[in-house]
Parts: C-alpha cells; sequence; structure tokens
C-alpha cells in the first residue's frame, strides 16, 4: 500500500511539473508574439507541439502567428508563399489530432483568404470556393461559435462587395456573432477566444454605413 502510494505521488507530480512547464512554455509563446516577434512564437509553439503530440492547440498556434501576420507580406510573395507553406504543414498537424473542427477549419478558411487577398486572380476561383465550404461545414459542426459566425460573415460580405451586392444583409449575422462572443466560454485558457474586436469593428462599421 505504501509503495503504491509513492507511485502515485511520484505519477501526480510528474503530471503537474508537465502541465506546469506546457503552461509556461505556452504563456511565453503568446507573450512572444504580443512583441511582435513572430518567426520566435511560431517556433516555440511548434516545440511545444511536437512536445505534445495528443494536443491540437500549439500546431494551430504556431500555424495562427504565420497566417495573421500573412497579411502584412500581400506583397512580398516569395516570403508570403514559403510561410503559407509552412503554416499549412502545421496546420495539416493540428488536424490529424482534432477532426472535424470548427476552430481548425476557420483557420484553415482564413490561410485560404490570404492567398486569396494577395492574388486575387491567381487564387481567387480555385480557393473561395473551398473557403465558402470550409465556413459551410464549420457552422454545420459549430453554429453558436462566434468565430465561425464571423468568419463566415466577413468572407461573404466580402464576397458580395467585390460582385457589387448589397452587403447590409450580413451585417446581422455579425452582429450574431458578438452576442456570441458574450457568452463564449472558451474550454481552458487556451483554447481559442478570438476575434470580439474584429466583431465590434466591423458592427460600427455597418453601422455608419
Amino acid at each position: 500500500m505504501y509503495r503504491i502510494a509513492i507511485v502515485l505521488a511520484l505519477f501526480i507530480t510528474s503530471h503537474l511539473q508537465a502541465q506546469t512547464s506546457y503552461e509556461t512554455q505556452m504563456n511565453k509563446a503568446f507573450e512572444l508574439w504580443g512583441q511582435g516577434q513572430v518567426t520566435e512564437a511560431s517556433n516555440l509553439f511548434e516545440r511545444i507541439a511536437n512536445a505534445e503530440k495528443d494536443n491540437w492547440l500549439p500546431a494551430y498556434y504556431a500555424a495562427q502567428v504565420l497566417v495573421l501576420d500573412g497579411y502584412s507580406k500581400l506583397n512580398q510573395k516569395e516570403t508570403l508563399d514559403a510561410q503559407l507553406k509552412k503554416a499549412q504543414t502545421i496546420l495539416d498537424q493540428a488536424s490529424s489530432r482534432s477532426h472535424n473542427n470548427a476552430e481548425i477549419m476557420v483557420l484553415q478558411a482564413t490561410l485560404y483568404t490570404v492567398y486569396v487577398a494577395s492574388d486575387g486572380v491567381t487564387y481567387g476561383m480555385t480557393l473561395s470556393v473551398k473557403v465558402a465550404s470550409l465556413y459551410a461545414k464549420a457552422l454545420e459542426l459549430a453554429p453558436e461559435n462566434p468565430r465561425v459566425v464571423l468568419g463566415k460573415a466577413e468572407w461573404d460580405m466580402g464576397t458580395a462587395k467585390y460582385f457589387g451586392k448589397d452587403t447590409k444583409p450580413f451585417c446581422a449575422q455579425i452582429e450574431k456573432s458578438l452576442e456570441l462572443f458574450t457568452n463564449f466560454k472558451p474550454e481552458s485558457a487556451f483554447h481559442p477566444n478570438w476575434g470580439k474586436e474584429r466583431a465590434e469593428q466591423l458592427t460600427k462599421d455597418c453601422k455608419e454605413n
């Protein structure tokens, strides 16, 4: 009985230390990202992902850092292409760890959107269909997820604007996402919880236009 208690205590201690290390490293990666150190943040998230082989979150963030930074490199074709290819590889890793994950689908749609924004002639026809399909599937899986509702509404609004159609109908969906953000509770401190500020800005733009 004494030996079992020791083994159990050692197991719990080891688990807590691993958890503490994971949390420390994740917080450090977010800190680097907040400081604008994109490469360093993504690399650290990726190292965490390699250690946490059953956890999709580090790989998700390693890819997200690169994807969102892609918007600042729309005119740097070769650099952007290399960055998005790396992001795709990491995002595939996240997908393999968590199937049918609406959060990952939103990020995948965002990655494709960066491609379209960088070169609509080359990527518009093929990737626009994929983006719309991803948002439709994500909405089916997680209709109450605010990032899904917001992402789909913003994509649809952008598409309508491109074709010279009225964008007002999508304002209601953006406002709906804002309501969902108010009540949304992430599963953990590290689960996706972003997007509310964007929803607020788009809602403001809708009311002003």
